[in-house]
Formats: structure tokens, C-alpha cells, sequence
């Protein structure tokens, strides 16, 4: 090739194309919108469930001496729901929230001690039943991977889920409130 050839070529070509930044940024301003929507539009499904359920009563606080403690368990608490309709999740009063969890088993109930999140008590009278369960409100779990408790509470039946730090405790826990249970139906 000549160079006059050779310069015909160069001046040929062309550079590749310049990003476009100012697409770019409005995709992205787009999709950050996109985003904050949707989790908007969570956030206010979460409150309007929690308006439904405004009718629940306030929730017991522990007894100031509740006795000496049957059963203590340290683990997770992964909510609650209307019993029997595993996925219907309860937010009202914080019932909802997923959280540490220290339970005590008294003569007077179920204490319920949650750091960053609301305490309550569920009294011997109240509680109807436990057993394993496997899954609770979004939380699938392997078979007797979870402790579900349920129990009274105005008008309205709740299953709570809790799972251990050692599922192997499980099985104890859902012995032991099961006859406390059967010893407070007796007594009725």
C-alpha cells in the first residue's frame, strides 16, 4: 500500500462511539425511582395491615413476680400470625417484626423479651397450644425447625413462631407447655 492509500484508510475509520452519559444518568435516576416506589408502596401496605388490625388490644406486660422459670429458651422470634393461616402475618403492635428473642416459661405464662422491639406476655390462661412447625409468615424452615405457640388474645386466636439457637430444644418446649396447657384446661 502507498501512503496515500494508507491515508485514505485513516481518514476512513472513525473513533468508536462516546458514551452517552446523560442516558446513562437517566436510566439510572429512572431506576433509583422505580425502586423507591416500590419500596414505598411496601412500606404503606405494611401500616394499612397494621390499620386493619388496630382492633387487637394492647398486649400484657409480664406479671411483676411471675415465679420461677419452668423452661428458658434464647433464639429467634420470626412473627405472628392469625392461627391456622400460616402466612396471614399479624403487625399490629410489633407482632410483626422479626427480632432477637429470650423466653422464660413460668407458672404465669410465656414472657416474651425482645431487644429492639416491643415485650409482651402471653398469660398461662391464654395459651392453647404448641407444637413444630415448619414455616411461619415468610420463614420456611425444615420440618420442627420451629416452635409455634398459639395462643389468645382478645377475640383473635395467634400462632408465634420462635426458633431456638438449639432446635433440639424444641421438642421440650413443646412437651412441656402442651401439659401446662392441659393442666390449665382441667382446672376450667
Amino acid at each position: 500500500m502507498t501512503p496515500l492509500q494508507l491515508t485514505h484508510l485513516a481518514a476512513g475509520e472513525k473513533s468508536a462511539p462516546v458514551t452517552d452519559w446523560a442516558a446513562r444518568i437517566g436510566w439510572l435516576v429512572g431506576l433509583a425511582l422505580f425502586i423507591a416506589l416500590v419500596y414505598w408502596l411496601m412500606r404503606e401496605g405494611w401500616k394499612w395491615r397494621g390499620t386493619l388490625q388496630g382492633d387487637l388490644p394492647e398486649l400484657p406486660d409480664a406479671p411483676s413476680d411471675p415465679g420461677p422459670a419452668r423452661l428458658t429458651m434464647s433464639g429467634r422470634y420470626h412473627g405472628s400470625t392469625t392461627a391456622g393461616q400460616w402466612l396471614d402475618r399479624i403487625v399490629a403492635h410489633s407482632l410483626g417484626t422479626r427480632s432477637r428473642v429470650e423466653l422464660t416459661l413460668t407458672d404465669a405464662g410465656l414472657d416474651v423479651v425482645r431487644p429492639g422491639a416491643t415485650d409482651f406476655f402471653i398469660p398461662a390462661d391464654a395459651l392453647r397450644e404448641a407444637l413444630l412447625g415448619k414455616g411461619i409468615a415468610g420463614k420456611v424452615l425444615s420440618e420442627g425447625g420451629l416452635l409455634v405457640v398459639t395462643w389468645a388474645h382478645g377475640d383473635r386466636l395467634i400462632d408465634s413462631g420462635f426458633r431456638s439457637d438449639t432446635a433440639a430444644e424444641h421438642a421440650e418446649w413443646v412437651e412441656t407447655l402442651n401439659s401446662m396447657i392441659n393442666k390449665t384446661e382441667g382446672a376450667r
